[in-house]
């Protein structure tokens, strides 16, 4: 793929003979004003440096009556189907940008002390002195409404600069020029974007738009994808398999004033532009509005639209051909983690199982690993990777979103033998849908979708965050807790909005999603009596679909199943109840909290998991407290300590304390 991104000059137009064109022009001028000095008699000739400066340009009087082809001009002028006189226009407007003196030579000639030839000049050097022509031509033609040329100020219209759009004149004469206000995006390396993409370049619909790239007709490609550096590689990638240059920018393309620019650009360069959206909106600008609005009937070649998930609203005169979003299976994914981590290719398809992420994403993971590896003096294994790709992703976490980094094995977990199978089972997914679902084929026989759905129910306490935190560390992965107190709102449409941010969250990390306390997101939807009703049934409706749509693991957490709508229910792969734990549990619960090797002789753990039938959960803050008293009395954890740590959770509960049990011989308190 070719770009122009990083290279000083354009070969094919360093040496187009811009300069002797433009010399032709200075040599009508200089004719021009010699006619106006005869005919004023004046002694003077106001022309002579433009003379003088054409024939040194020139080199030869035949040079200076042969035009020479200028690739860069006549791209230019092709793209925007500019008339003869436009490119004189243009070429005139050029010519101070040529040399000190023919500037000088305009301030001298104008009456502002202006260095840029005015519309009157331009009428009596190019048009022939048709003055309502050049008012036409200045006003309304290609060249100005497409902003390659400017006629603008508060003079007389004869009297006003005629201007070539910024940096476009160093740019035909091949230099890398780009406007300084307009935000140029580097391009990716073409051989990760063909190891990440490759598979789905043979998608047909995708080799329909290969094809329609490779035609110059004025066309509109929209790439539709959340993530604009994932729009960005596959519009790379059909500009590398069409063999066609391309130039990307960020914009505010609702505003055609800040569109002009790139496409006068790009069209110079022989390049196909991508418009991504500006990282951030103009003041004023409301951000659930389009972020592309676009009018580019003047603009006759084809352009790649990145919304990223925003609206379009495109232009009616243009075709429009969708890019297929989907499509990127397995095979491309180890391929681009064996591209990004060439160290670790044995494990690319471990990799691709664990974290489905774009081959975009992969790509700049393997840059921070590479950079990382030459700081500390070894590669990075694949047990970094959940963390550089949390680096990577730059996440700006929203209010009641929280992401943690769990370290909880499943020795520390107690619960029935059947939740601890679901919960591994569920882990054991993330690693296998890419043989069931791809490799079986159960994603197209059996409508399968990616990823893992669990909801939680048991009362408080009996382990359901803590099982979600076991089952991220056994993942690999974080843990992105939802407070969904947090997260719904009375404002209509600012629930489903902080969800989104959840879940775009949770794919950006890779993480588990945890929505703890989502009773209200998935209650049962009710007839519609009024807005209310309305808003709560689409917040529950929203919430179904991106659950069906999110590739990684979740779990909707409830204390109250019966509230739950049958939808949600159907929607889950595993529904793990947990219960209050049993003697058994409660024993084990009560020896992995309390502090071995600092307890009292008369700590009877057997008599606290008999006398109190509480939840995990009460077990874990009575041992914390307990702890916390016996060691600012400077003991050992002692069974009166614990019993008073227990009867402050039961008066928590506003619940009646069953009494202390029997006391041994050897019990005491200090």
């Amino acid at each position: 793929m070719n770009s122009t991104r990083n290279s000083g000059r354009n070969t094919d137009a360093a040496d187009d003979g811009l300069s002797a064109r433009a010399g032709r022009t200075a040599l009508a001028l200089a004719g021009m004003l010699d006619d106006i000095s005869v005919k004023t008699g004046e002694t003077t000739r106001p022309g002579q440096f433009f003379r003088v400066w054409a024939e040194y340009t020139c080199a030869s009087p035949e040079a200076a009556g042969t035009p020479q082809p200028v690739p860069a001009l006549e791209r230019l002028a092709s793209a925007f189907a500019l008339t003869e006189l436009e490119v004189e226009l243009v070429l005139l407007a050029g010519l101070p940008h040529e040399h000190e003196g023919l500037a000088r030579t305009f301030r001298n000639l104008s009456a502002h002390d202006s260095p840029w030839p005015t519309a009157g000049m331009a009428a009596l050097a190019v048009a022939g002195g048709d003055r309502n022509l050049i008012r036409c031509v200045l006003s309304s033609g290609n060249a100005a409404s497409s902003g390659i040329l400017t006629c603008q100020g508060d003079d007389a219209f004869f009297e006003r600069p005629v201007r070539l759009g910024e940096s476009l004149w160093e740019a035909l004469h091949g230099t890398d020029a780009w406007p300084g206000a307009i935000e140029r995006v580097p391009l990716p390396d073409t051989a990760g974007i063909l190891a990440g993409l490759s598979g789905w370049l043979e998608l047909p619909g995708v080799r329909r738009c290969v094809m329609a790239l490779s035609n110059p007709a004025p066309r509109s490609l929209v790439v539709q994808e959340r993530d604009t550096e994932a729009a960005l590689w596959r519009a790379c990638a059909l500009a590398g398999r069409a063999g066609v240059r391309v130039v990307a920018a960020r914009c505010n393309p609702s505003d055609p004033a800040a569109l002009r620019p790139i496409l006068a650009h790009c069209a110079l360069r022989g390049a196909v532009p991508i418009l991504l959206p500006a990282q951030s909106l103009p003041n004023g600008a409301q951000a659930d509005a389009p972020q592309f609005n676009l009018t580019l009937a003047g603009y006759s070649g084809p352009v790649i639209l990145c919304p990223a998930g925003n609206g379009l609203v495109a232009d009616p005169r243009r075709p429009i051909l969708p890019v297929p979003s989907t499509g990127v299976g397995k095979a491309d994914r180890r391929r681009a983690w064996s591209a990004a981590f060439p160290h670790l290719a044995a494990d690319a398809a471990q990799l691709a199982a664990r974290h489905p992420v774009d081959p975009s994403l992969a790509a700049q993971i393997g840059v921070d690993a590479r950079d990382q590896a030459i700081l500390e003096g070894a590669d990075v294994e694949s047990g970094a990777v959940p963390h550089l790709i949390r680096a990577r992703s730059g996440v700006t976490l929203p209010a009641g979103i929280r992401l943690t980094e769990p370290n909880v094995p499943w020795t520390r977990l107690v619960v029935p033998a059947e939740a601890a199978w679901q919960l591994r089972d569920a882990v054991a997914r993330l690693e296998l849908q890419s043989m069931v679902l791809d490799d079986w084929g159960m994603r197209d026989s059996a409508r399968a979708a990616r990823g893992t759905r669990l909801l939680f129910t048991g009362p408080p306490g009996t382990g359901k965050t803590l099982a979600a935190e076991a089952m991220a560390t056994a993942a690999g992965t974080d843990l992105l807790l939802v407070d969904v107190s947090q997260v719904v709102s009375k404002w209509i449409g600012e629930t489903e909005k902080n969800l989104a941010a959840a879940f775009d969250v949770g794919e950006r990390t890779q993480a588990v999603l945890l929505l703890d306390e989502a009773d209200a997101l998935f209650a049962k939807r009710t007839d519609v009596s009024d807005a209310h009703d309305r808003h709560a049934n689409l917040e529950t409706s929203y919430l179904l679909q991106r659950l069906d749509q999110f590739d990684g693991l979740v779990i909707l957490a409830t204390n109250l199943r019966h509230n739950i709508d049958a939808a949600f229910v159907r929607r889950m792969d595993f529904v793990v109840d947990f219960p209050l734990p049993d003697l058994r549990g409660r024993e084990d619960l009560w020896s992995i909290h309390l502090p071995a090797g600092h307890l009292a002789p008369d700590v009877d753990i057997d008599a606290l998991a008999r006398l109190y039938p509480v939840p995990g959960g009460w077990i874990r803050n009575a041992a914390i407290a307990a702890s916390f008293v016996a060691a600012g009395r400077g003991s050992a954890v002692q069974q009166q300590h614990v019993l008073d740590a227990v009867r402050r959770e039961y008066s928590k509960a506003a619940l009646p304390f069953p009494g202390s049990p029997p006391r041994r011989d050897h019990d005491h308190y200090e």
